[in-house]
């Protein structure tokens, strides 16, 4: 009989157990999942274009670019196609145009994608080399292309779930990325490129704060109001990486007052914020501080150049935190102008960032007035 109630009584207990752990992945899973409210609004089926947002011309999930956060520039394209099937002279001419127009907010972004590619297949870029060996163009795709090999070896996921053999393939490739980043910059001494480059290294071998200034004063020496640079180097004086949130919120906030309206460097503020902000609390998103921060890149992005390639990643986050503090009409604005692509901040650090992103969208189109 006693055998018999305990057998009753652990089943029991098994039955309460797993209902308490179905309500706490529920609780847990609606605050990381959730944007504002209690996300009961949510359907619980395929996702349907609301007619709101069909009629503004705005795309479903899956009709969201994931790789890019805005149109691919026509000229980088064909460069890129090109390479693809073997020839290098489409990129070298494309790199050689930004060094001549001094262009280093372009050079930058064109040597990513170049040297991404490079990092799965060289063939293209080996035969660049060879054709001319002291090229600054080919040196400074070479360097940037080693650390986007060492960071494609490292892998993205956090410290815990990346494999020894992955770290030492990453800190070996990155040491090897020094000496190629020294020579593009010897090659063409007035590029920020290189130095920008090197950020990265800085970043994943840890070099101390005070190779860090050194870098940013040859980057700010040749181009003090580069985006890109100051994306690269707010990462690494972020607390994930190699400083703190009082450190990377005082850089953002310097670069903010001190650059003309147009450079987009507004954004920094709320990159940081984004950056550190390990809360589920919308208020925090709402203070006054955040909304002049929100007003300030507002007036930035308003005052810069259509063709700035940065331009659509700072509309990103503008129509994220416009969203969050209810300015939805504004935040519909920024929506449209970017729609259809998502690779940019937030959404890119979302497991499903066209999903977040149009579920975010759908809210404030909703919500605004229907003139919109």
């Amino acid at each position: 009989m006693i055998t018999v109630l305990w057998a009753v009584l652990a089943v029991i207990a098994l039955i309460v157990l797993a209902i308490g752990l179905w309500f706490l992945k529920a609780i847990v899973q609606g605050a990381l999942e959730g944007w504002r409210g209690d996300g009961s609004e949510e359907p619980d089926g395929p996702y349907v274009l609301p007619e709101e947002c069909a009629a503004l011309g705005l795309l479903p999930p899956d009709r969201q670019n994931t790789d890019s956060a805005s149109p691919v520039p026509a000229e980088l394209t064909a460069a890129l196609d090109a390479v693809g099937r073997g020839e290098w002279e489409p990129a070298a001419e494309l790199m050689g145009r930004t060094a001549t127009e001094r262009d280093w907010e372009n050079r930058s972004a064109y040597a990513y994608e170049l040297a991404d590619k490079a990092a799965q297949d060289d063939t293209w870029l080996l035969a660049w080399e060879t054709a001319r060996p002291d090229d600054p163009d080919a040196a400074v795709v070479r360097a940037r292309s080693t650390v986007c090999l060492a960071w494609d070896i490292r892998g993205g996921k956090r410290a815990q779930y990346t494999t020894g053999e992955q770290f030492r393939g990453f800190h070996a490739t990155l040491q090897r990325s020094r000496a190629e980043t020294e020579r593009a910059a010897e090659l063409n001494p007035e590029d920020p490129t290189p130095h920008i480059t090197e950020i990265w290294t800085a970043l994943g071998l840890g070099y101390p704060h005070a190779e860090m200034d050194r870098i940013w004063a040859a980057i700010t020496e040749r181009a003090p109001y580069h985006y890109e640079a100051h994306f690269s180097a707010v990462q690494y004086w972020c607390k994930k990486w190699r400083g703190s949130h009082e450190l990377a919120r005082a850089f953002a906030d310097e670069a903010a007052a001190k650059a003309p309206l147009g450079s987009l460097l507004t954004a920094f503020p709320l990159i940081v914020h984004f950056e550190h902000d390990e809360t589920t609390d919308q208020e925090a998103d709402r203070t006054p501080e955040m909304t002049a921060r929100v007003d300030a890149a507002l007036a930035d992005v308003a005052a810069a150049d259509p063709a700035h390639p940065r331009l659509a990643e700072v509309r990103h986050l503008l129509a994220y935190y416009l969203s969050l503090q209810d300015r939805d009409e504004a935040a519909v604005e920024q929506f449209r102008l970017v729609d259809g692509y998502v690779n940019a901040l937030p959404w890119r650090y979302r497991t499903e960032p066209a999903e977040e992103y149009c579920s975010l969208r759908d809210q404030s189109v909703r919500a605004a007035p229907a003139t919109v």
